[in-house]
């Protein structure tokens, strides 16, 4: 038999947990029978859920998994049990993402998400329609497939791209070396005739592309560049330092750092390569007060916010009077 994959296995144990906790201590039998599964299955479903929980991961923030007599028993740590409260700041959050999750080509326009945001934007008093703007050009699969159709052509591709560092869209042409995936995201390697260099393209932020009828100028073998790295900062990159306070640690694990300082009680500091200045405008703005800037973004956050509020304000003046 074959094994399940991933996401099957994901919805069983979605479902096996919270039917344990339930009826409180069924027999090994009457799970695997209620879940079509072999004694051997349920166990390694069992030994993954043993090692599921909620930061910092200790004994008391992971889900209790005993097996014993025949019998199973599932107990949620401490965290798991107390009702979730979320704040509107965070339940706006929870609105938009699912609302954008609704937005990608096959979601279930009719499901539970879409019931469950209904309720929740109920209490926040928005419109889930108006919580988020969600802009999609061309499918990613379609895309992928394209791309990866003049890649095997050696035909150049001419790109409508939204740069996110620089805040622009662009048209341009590249000569395509290679499409992969990194970290949750398709990704093209090319090289860029407007940049004149290799560039790195995420595939979501492509708006519209056309394969040319004109081969490759420049490939793969003769453009150097980064490869499939998401990220190389160049030489001439500004650097900057920040401190964070505990709650913005996650900085330091989803970026590239070049040093990290513990700074004690959960802080620390540390030094970044910036290839855009709107980038690190929106991450500091998205920081607050978690964050303060040591050296190397003097005046960035402040400007940043004065913009920002610059285009509330004839709004705000309009709500006034």
């Amino acid at each position: 038999m074959a094994r399940p994959g991933a996401d099957a296995r994901l919805r069983r144990l979605l479902a096996l947990v919270p039917w344990v906790v339930a009826h409180d201590g069924p027999t090994v039998e009457e799970v695997c029978a209620r879940f079509g599964l072999g004694a051997d299955e349920l166990v390694a479903d069992l030994d993954l859920v043993f090692l599921c929980g909620v930061h910092p991961f200790t004994p008391d923030s992971l889900i209790d998994v005993v097996v014993a007599e025949g019998r199973v028993w599932i107990r949620y740590a401490d965290y798991l049990e107390r009702p979730l409260r979320l704040t509107p700041e965070e339940g706006l959050a929870l609105v938009a993402a699912g609302t954008a999750a609704l937005a990608v080509p096959g979601a279930d326009t009719r499901g539970p998400l879409v019931s469950g945001l209904s309720k929740l934007a109920a209490v926040l008093g928005v419109d889930p329609g108006e919580a988020v703007d969600v802009e999609l050009g061309a499918t990613p699969e379609g895309v992928v497939e394209t791309l990866r159709h003049a890649l095997a052509a050696s035909r150049q591709i001419e790109i409508d791209y939204y740069a996110y560092g620089r805040d622009e869209r662009t048209r341009r042409v590249v000569d395509p070396h290679a499409v992969f995936a990194a970290e949750g995201q398709w990704y093209l390697r090319a090289y860029c005739h407007l940049a004149r260099s290799v560039r790195r393209f995420r595939v979501d932020r492509i708006r519209g592309l056309e394969v040319l009828d004109r081969p490759l100028e420049r490939g793969p073998g003769d453009s150097g560049g980064p490869g499939t790295t998401l990220f190389e900062p160049r030489p001439g990159d500004p650097r900057v330092v920040l401190d964070l306070e505990p709650k913005a640690r996650w900085v330091s694990e989803q970026y590239p750092l070049e040093a990290l300082e513990e700074l004690g009680a959960g802080r620390c500091r540390v030094t970044l390569a910036v290839s855009e200045r709107a980038w690190l405008e929106r991450l500091l703005l998205r920081l607050g007060p978690a964050v303060t800037a040591a050296s190397g973004a003097d005046g960035v956050a402040a400007a940043a916010a004065a913009r920002v509020l610059a285009r509330y304000r004839p709004r705000l003046a309009s709500t006034e009077t």
